[in-house]
């Protein structure tokens, strides 16, 4: 059994003496800042997690989980490159910080030192492993495509929505428990049905943080409040604000979504109102509520002793409440 601060160390620990290569250091050099800027290691110690369910032998599972959480942190860089995004956990992002070439070269060699640390796992399992981090990895590219697809409509439903978060976001959460599982001999029908736990608490994540990046205190969150308010980013909050207004709101928000020349601070402040007003905070809250208690489900069907599985249903119990 073992619980997430004990995951998120040992993750740490293996991240800052894992032998990355030092030459050239412009190639390299990102790829450290990036993973030793700090973050959750939420992905990693889920898979150490999951591991544990099954198995006390959670080394077994380390180099998927660092596997993960390089890939993971990959797409993160080549995702502030597209949405022009300037700070990353409180600091500059990597092609900020050196330049948009930079970035996208050191993120192309974190895919693939993903790979490599992928195969430093147990052969028993290595080809199924391989095999989830190819589809995720897919999956993934797929959802930032749809997310990219959004920025110019104005139609996007909440199932277009969700469907876009399960690719982007909530696979990546359910391959990390999976390969956890996996990795510590939990069979198919567990894993499978601990990959459904991840999808479904993986999509609570992302409506918590499109809540947090309209809500959340920026000094805890780590990230400027009401950037996707500025960029026109399809939200949920947002996709709901358009399906819920009506008359003079629904003009007045159309107007600032559609404006050009426009003062930053006053078009966070009022599109927040708007949200507000129609108490998508609630809303949001709620929806993401729905989907932690179908993780919760599907993680109860789980074949394991229920002290194995508590350290996973607290995690998903406070999800929710996280301010970061």
């Amino acid at each position: 059994m073992l619980d997430f601060k004990t995951a998120q160390q040992i993750v740490n620990k293996e991240l800052e003496k894992y032998p990355f290569e030092n030459s050239p250091a412009e190639l390299y050099d990102p790829v450290r800042y990036i993973l030793l800027l700090g973050g959750k290691r939420v992905r990693p110690a889920l898979t150490l997690m999951a591991c544990s369910v099954f198995s006390d032998a959670v080394h077994k599972a380390i180099k998927p989980g660092l596997a993960f959480e390089v890939f993971h942190n990959f797409t993160l860089m080549h995702d502030d490159i597209m949405d022009n995004s300037r700070i990353r956990r409180g600091e500059e992002t990597v092609h900020v910080k050196w330049n948009p070439n930079t970035a996208i070269l050191s993120g192309d060699v974190m895919s693939i030192l993903s790979y490599r640390i992928l195969s430093e796992s147990e052969d028993k399992y290595l080809k199924e492993l391989l095999q989830l981090l190819n589809t995720t990895a897919m999956k993934v590219c797929e959802g930032q495509q749809w997310d990219m697809n959004f920025e110019t409509r104005m139609d996007v439903s909440v199932d277009e929505y969700l469907k876009m978060t399960e690719l982007k976001t909530a696979v990546l959460f359910a391959a990390c428990l999976k390969a956890g599982a996996i990795s510590g001999g939990g069979g198919l029908l567990e894993s499978d049905l601990l990959y459904e736990f991840g999808r479904n608490l993986g999509i609570a994540f992302q409506i918590q943080d499109d809540y947090l990046d309209v809500y959340g205190d920026p000094e805890i969150f780590g990230k400027k409040i009401g950037n996707d308010i500025l960029t026109n980013k399809k939200t949920f909050l947002l996709i709901k604000a358009l399906e819920l207004s009506e008359g003079d709101m629904r003009e007045e928000l159309s107007g600032l979504l559609t404006e050009q020349d426009f003062d930053p601070g006053t078009k966070v402040k009022r599109v927040t109102e708007i949200f507000t007003d129609l108490k998508l905070d609630r809303i949001s809250n709620g929806f993401a509520a729905s989907h932690q208690d179908k993780a919760l489900q599907y993680l109860e069907r789980v074949n394991a002793p229920a002290d194995r599985k508590s350290p996973l249903a607290d995690f998903a119990k406070n999800l929710i409440n996280r301010e970061k």
